[in-house]
């Protein structure tokens, strides 16, 4: 808890400092649902998980001249178990966005950090080392309805070959070859005001090769990720 304390002060302290310099509109946001993970061919579990995310433009839409939204943010997002079974997971992104009438579409640069759970081998529990993504997910966001209030909103990227961090434990596995892997997520929403309520799911899957340095497929892990939240914009 004092963790996830400490990295929610660092990114309001970033959205403070960056948004009186740059920002002209951003918004924040906190989801709860649960995330049901699968790691190798061990039964799925669930836990509560409590997502804080947000978004700022750096420079706004300009309709005149067509000019892109210049963006940046981040999410932390927090399973109420990261004992053996989930993970915790911190990420900054950047990107532009280009507005086509109600369409909205957006490519970013994602950076992600996953803090894997323990994995029990034989008896034996071994840490995975930490994980580092680089993104690159594709956003579409349509508005409709009366005042174009309502929303939907579809993401997704490949997943590229991961950067291991040490977990600095005394027993850990080996570091895994990458196979394949991806995420998809899809969005809806409606805005009151200054104020928006969102509903999100997610899926996301990595494979590594079956080899010594993957023992049991104890890295391949699946997510199904379900929330809701409200968020307020500004």
């Amino acid at each position: 808890m004092k963790l996830c304390k400490t990295y929610l002060v660092r990114v309001c302290l970033f959205l403070l400092a960056a948004l009186p310099a740059y920002a002209q509109r951003g918004n924040i946001g906190i989801d709860v649902g649960e995330t049901r993970d699968t790691f190798a061919g061990f039964p799925t579990n669930t836990s509560a998980v409590v997502d804080i995310n947000g978004e700022f433009a750096v420079f706004q839409y300009k309709p005149k001249t067509d000019r892109p939204a210049v963006v940046g943010g981040g999410e932390l997002r927090f399973p109420s178990d990261t004992s053996s079974n989930h993970a915790k997971e911190y990420a900054v992104y950047g990107g532009v966005h280009w507005h086509f009438g109600n369409l909205m579409v957006g490519v970013d640069g994602q950076v992600r950090k996953i803090y894997l759970p323990v994995a029990l081998e034989n008896n034996q529990f071994f840490a995975r080392d930490k994980m580092e993504l680089l993104e690159l997910p594709l956003t579409l966001r349509y508005k409709f309805g009366p005042d174009k209030k309502a929303f939907i909103e579809a993401k997704g990227a490949p997943e590229f070959s991961p950067r291991w961090r040490s977990s600095g434990a005394a027993l850990v596995l080996p570091n895994p070859n990458f196979d394949h892997g991806y995420f998809v997520q899809g969005s809806v929403g409606y805005v009151f005001g200054n104020w928006y309520v969102k509903g999100t799911y997610e899926n996301r899957y990595f494979k590594f090769i079956a080899n010594p340095s993957n023992p049991s497929n104890l890295y391949n892990w699946r997510t199904n990720y379900i929330t809701g939240g409200v968020g307020f914009a500004f």
